[in-house]
Protein backbone atom coordinates (compact mmCIF):
# COMPACT_ATOMS: atom_id res chain seq x y z
CA UNK A 1 0.00 0.00 0.00
CA UNK A 2 1.20 3.30 -1.11
CA UNK A 3 2.28 5.97 2.02
CA UNK A 4 -0.68 8.40 0.35
CA UNK A 5 -3.34 5.46 -0.04
CA UNK A 6 -2.30 4.61 4.37
CA UNK A 7 -2.81 8.01 5.06
CA UNK A 8 -5.79 8.65 3.03
CA UNK A 9 -7.59 5.12 4.84
CA UNK A 10 -6.10 6.77 8.22
CA UNK A 11 -8.27 10.13 7.43
CA UNK A 12 -11.30 8.02 6.33
CA UNK A 13 -11.35 5.87 9.55
CA UNK A 14 -10.68 8.76 11.97
CA UNK A 15 -13.48 10.51 10.41
CA UNK A 16 -15.74 7.62 10.31
CA UNK A 17 -14.55 7.34 14.23
CA UNK A 18 -15.84 11.09 14.69
CA UNK A 19 -19.08 10.43 12.73
CA UNK A 20 -20.15 7.34 14.87
CA UNK A 21 -19.19 8.34 18.38
CA UNK A 22 -21.41 11.94 17.49
CA UNK A 23 -24.33 9.83 16.62
CA UNK A 24 -23.93 7.79 19.75
CA UNK A 25 -23.22 10.65 21.57
CA UNK A 26 -26.81 11.87 19.94
CA UNK A 27 -28.66 9.41 20.92
CA UNK A 28 -27.50 8.59 24.41
CA UNK A 29 -28.02 12.24 25.91
CA UNK A 30 -31.74 12.29 25.05
CA UNK A 31 -31.42 10.58 28.25
CA UNK A 32 -29.55 13.80 30.14
CA UNK A 33 -31.86 15.61 31.99
CA UNK A 34 -30.53 18.74 31.45
CA UNK A 35 -31.79 21.86 29.08
CA UNK A 36 -30.84 21.40 25.00
CA UNK A 37 -28.77 24.45 25.28
CA UNK A 38 -26.73 22.57 28.12
CA UNK A 39 -26.12 19.36 26.32
CA UNK A 40 -25.05 21.36 23.44
CA UNK A 41 -22.32 23.38 25.62
CA UNK A 42 -21.17 20.08 26.75
CA UNK A 43 -20.74 18.26 23.21
CA UNK A 44 -18.82 21.60 22.40
CA UNK A 45 -16.59 21.04 25.11
CA UNK A 46 -15.96 17.53 24.58
CA UNK A 47 -15.28 18.20 21.42
CA UNK A 48 -12.73 21.00 21.82
CA UNK A 49 -11.12 19.55 24.79
CA UNK A 50 -10.38 16.15 23.08
CA UNK A 51 -8.54 18.55 20.40
CA UNK A 52 -6.69 20.20 22.77
CA UNK A 53 -5.34 17.39 24.78
CA UNK A 54 -4.81 14.95 22.09
CA UNK A 55 -2.61 17.75 20.26
CA UNK A 56 -0.99 19.18 23.36
CA UNK A 57 1.82 17.12 24.46
CA UNK A 58 3.27 17.14 20.61
CA UNK A 59 2.81 20.92 20.59
CA UNK A 60 5.13 21.54 23.70
CA UNK A 61 7.92 18.98 22.45
CA UNK A 62 8.25 20.45 19.00
CA UNK A 63 9.88 23.11 17.33
CA UNK A 64 7.88 25.77 16.56
CA UNK A 65 11.11 27.53 14.67
CA UNK A 66 9.78 28.61 11.38
CA UNK A 67 6.65 27.08 11.19
CA UNK A 68 3.18 29.04 12.24
CA UNK A 69 0.75 27.69 14.99
CA UNK A 70 -1.58 27.06 12.59
CA UNK A 71 0.84 24.28 11.05
CA UNK A 72 1.51 22.22 14.55
CA UNK A 73 -2.13 22.35 15.25
CA UNK A 74 -3.26 20.67 11.83
CA UNK A 75 -0.19 17.90 11.67
CA UNK A 76 -0.82 14.33 12.26
CA UNK A 77 0.89 14.33 15.67
CA UNK A 78 -1.73 13.33 18.42
CA UNK A 79 -1.70 11.21 21.47
CA UNK A 80 -5.30 9.06 22.60
CA UNK A 81 -4.81 9.63 26.17
CA UNK A 82 -4.60 13.27 25.77
CA UNK A 83 -7.64 13.25 23.73
CA UNK A 84 -9.89 11.31 26.46
CA UNK A 85 -8.62 13.16 29.66
CA UNK A 86 -8.48 16.12 27.82
CA UNK A 87 -12.17 15.70 26.73
CA UNK A 88 -12.86 15.05 30.61
CA UNK A 89 -11.64 17.89 31.78
CA UNK A 90 -13.07 19.98 29.64
CA UNK A 91 -16.90 18.87 30.33
CA UNK A 92 -16.23 18.79 34.12
CA UNK A 93 -15.24 22.40 34.22
CA UNK A 94 -18.01 23.27 31.72
CA UNK A 95 -20.91 21.56 33.96
CA UNK A 96 -18.87 23.34 36.79
CA UNK A 97 -19.42 26.86 35.23
CA UNK A 98 -22.80 26.04 33.59
CA UNK A 99 -24.48 24.99 37.43
CA UNK A 100 -25.04 21.13 36.09
CA UNK A 101 -25.33 18.83 39.00
CA UNK A 102 -26.21 15.41 37.22
CA UNK A 103 -23.87 12.95 36.28
CA UNK A 104 -22.87 12.86 32.53
CA UNK A 105 -20.17 10.62 31.82
CA UNK A 106 -22.81 7.38 31.05
CA UNK A 107 -23.67 9.22 28.13
CA UNK A 108 -19.61 9.33 26.44
CA UNK A 109 -18.72 6.17 27.88
CA UNK A 110 -20.21 4.11 24.54
CA UNK A 111 -19.33 6.83 22.19
CA UNK A 112 -16.18 7.01 23.09
CA UNK A 113 -15.02 3.40 22.75
CA UNK A 114 -17.10 2.84 19.87
CA UNK A 115 -15.20 5.76 18.07
CA UNK A 116 -11.75 4.66 19.20
CA UNK A 117 -12.42 1.02 18.28
CA UNK A 118 -12.35 2.29 14.99
CA UNK A 119 -9.80 5.27 15.43
CA UNK A 120 -7.29 2.90 16.06
CA UNK A 121 -8.05 0.49 12.92
CA UNK A 122 -7.41 4.01 10.95
CA UNK A 123 -3.61 4.17 13.14
CA UNK A 124 -3.12 0.27 12.19
CA UNK A 125 -3.74 1.44 8.60
CA UNK A 126 -1.98 4.69 8.72
CA UNK A 127 1.08 2.89 9.87
CA UNK A 128 1.43 4.63 12.93
CA UNK A 129 1.59 3.89 16.68
CA UNK A 130 2.70 0.84 16.00
CA UNK A 131 5.06 -1.65 18.58
CA UNK A 132 8.06 -2.96 19.10
CA UNK A 133 9.82 -5.80 17.13
CA UNK A 134 8.01 -9.33 18.11
CA UNK A 135 8.74 -13.04 17.25
CA UNK A 136 4.94 -13.89 17.56
CA UNK A 137 3.31 -15.22 14.41
CA UNK A 138 0.61 -12.25 14.67
CA UNK A 139 3.61 -9.55 14.07
CA UNK A 140 2.97 -7.04 11.06
CA UNK A 141 5.89 -5.09 9.18
CA UNK A 142 5.39 -1.43 9.19
CA UNK A 143 7.14 0.44 6.30
CA UNK A 144 6.64 3.42 8.36
CA UNK A 145 8.75 2.34 11.08
CA UNK A 146 12.45 3.46 11.28
CA UNK A 147 13.73 0.15 9.93
CA UNK A 148 11.45 0.09 7.12
CA UNK A 149 9.73 -2.85 7.77
CA UNK A 150 12.53 -5.12 7.91
CA UNK A 151 11.00 -6.33 11.56
CA UNK A 152 7.74 -7.85 12.77
CA UNK A 153 6.15 -5.64 15.14
CA UNK A 154 3.50 -5.95 17.93
CA UNK A 155 0.37 -4.35 16.32
CA UNK A 156 -0.62 -2.67 19.74
CA UNK A 157 -3.22 -0.82 17.35
CA UNK A 158 -5.29 -3.52 17.10
CA UNK A 159 -4.91 -4.91 20.49
CA UNK A 160 -6.88 -1.47 21.34
CA UNK A 161 -9.12 -1.83 19.20
CA UNK A 162 -9.71 -5.45 20.64
CA UNK A 163 -9.79 -3.60 23.97
CA UNK A 164 -12.13 -1.39 23.24
CA UNK A 165 -14.85 -3.35 21.21
CA UNK A 166 -14.49 -5.83 24.66
CA UNK A 167 -15.44 -2.17 26.81
CA UNK A 168 -18.33 -1.71 24.46
CA UNK A 169 -20.02 -4.73 24.55
CA UNK A 170 -19.69 -4.48 28.40
CA UNK A 171 -20.61 -0.68 28.52
CA UNK A 172 -23.58 -1.89 26.59
CA UNK A 173 -24.98 -4.34 28.60
CA UNK A 174 -24.13 -2.87 31.81
CA UNK A 175 -26.24 0.25 30.10
CA UNK A 176 -29.28 -2.45 28.99
CA UNK A 177 -29.15 -3.58 32.93
CA UNK A 178 -28.57 -0.35 34.51
CA UNK A 179 -25.98 -1.48 35.83
CA UNK A 180 -23.00 1.06 38.40
CA UNK A 181 -25.08 4.07 36.43
CA UNK A 182 -23.15 7.23 37.26
CA UNK A 183 -19.96 5.25 37.22
CA UNK A 184 -19.74 3.26 34.24
CA UNK A 185 -17.28 6.54 32.13
CA UNK A 186 -14.85 6.18 35.26
CA UNK A 187 -14.69 2.41 35.19
CA UNK A 188 -13.95 2.45 31.31
CA UNK A 189 -11.72 4.94 31.55
CA UNK A 190 -9.82 3.15 34.98
CA UNK A 191 -9.52 0.02 32.78
CA UNK A 192 -8.03 1.60 29.67
CA UNK A 193 -5.53 3.46 31.69
CA UNK A 194 -4.59 -0.27 33.46
CA UNK A 195 -4.86 -1.43 30.03
CA UNK A 196 -2.50 1.33 28.63
CA UNK A 197 0.12 1.16 31.47
CA UNK A 198 0.78 -2.69 30.20
CA UNK A 199 1.14 -2.26 27.07
CA UNK A 200 3.41 0.70 27.20
CA UNK A 201 6.41 -2.01 27.86
CA UNK A 202 5.21 -2.73 24.21
CA UNK A 203 5.57 0.32 23.00
CA UNK A 204 8.91 1.88 21.12
CA UNK A 205 8.33 4.74 24.16
CA UNK A 206 11.40 6.75 25.95
CA UNK A 207 11.72 6.00 29.52
CA UNK A 208 11.79 9.06 31.18
CA UNK A 209 11.51 8.12 34.82
CA UNK A 210 12.20 5.12 37.08
CA UNK A 211 12.64 3.07 34.00
CA UNK A 212 8.65 4.66 33.07
CA UNK A 213 7.41 6.26 29.99
CA UNK A 214 6.22 9.67 30.13
CA UNK A 215 2.16 7.75 29.48
CA UNK A 216 2.83 5.30 32.00
CA UNK A 217 3.54 7.94 34.59
CA UNK A 218 0.28 9.99 33.36
CA UNK A 219 -1.96 6.70 33.59
CA UNK A 220 -0.77 6.47 37.46
CA UNK A 221 -1.43 9.91 37.98
CA UNK A 222 -5.00 9.67 36.42
CA UNK A 223 -6.04 6.48 37.95
CA UNK A 224 -5.24 7.83 41.65
CA UNK A 225 -7.43 10.71 40.42
CA UNK A 226 -10.16 8.81 38.99
CA UNK A 227 -10.42 6.12 42.05
CA UNK A 228 -10.87 9.12 44.16
CA UNK A 229 -13.74 10.48 42.45
CA UNK A 230 -15.39 7.28 42.02
CA UNK A 231 -14.56 6.42 46.19
CA UNK A 232 -16.32 9.73 46.74
CA UNK A 233 -19.24 9.30 44.31
CA UNK A 234 -19.66 6.12 45.72
CA UNK A 235 -19.57 7.38 49.81
CA UNK A 236 -21.75 10.03 49.05
CA UNK A 237 -24.43 7.62 47.17
CA UNK A 238 -24.14 5.28 50.22
CA UNK A 239 -24.54 8.36 52.53
CA UNK A 240 -27.98 9.49 50.62
CA UNK A 241 -30.82 8.15 51.97
CA UNK A 242 -33.15 6.31 49.51
CA UNK A 243 -36.33 7.67 48.61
Amino acid sequence: MSPQASKLLHSLMMLLALVVSYWLYRHSRQKLEISSDHKRFLSLAALLGAFIGAKLPFLLERDWTGLSPWTHWLSDGKTVLGGIFGGYVAVELTKAWLGVRQGTGDAFAVPIAAGLSIGRIGCFLGGCCYGIPTSLPWGVAFKTAPDGGEYLRHPVQLYETLFHSIALIVLVMLEHRRWVAGQRLKLYLIGYLIYRFITEWIRPEPKVLYGLTAYQIACVFLAILLIGQLRSTAVQDWQTPAK
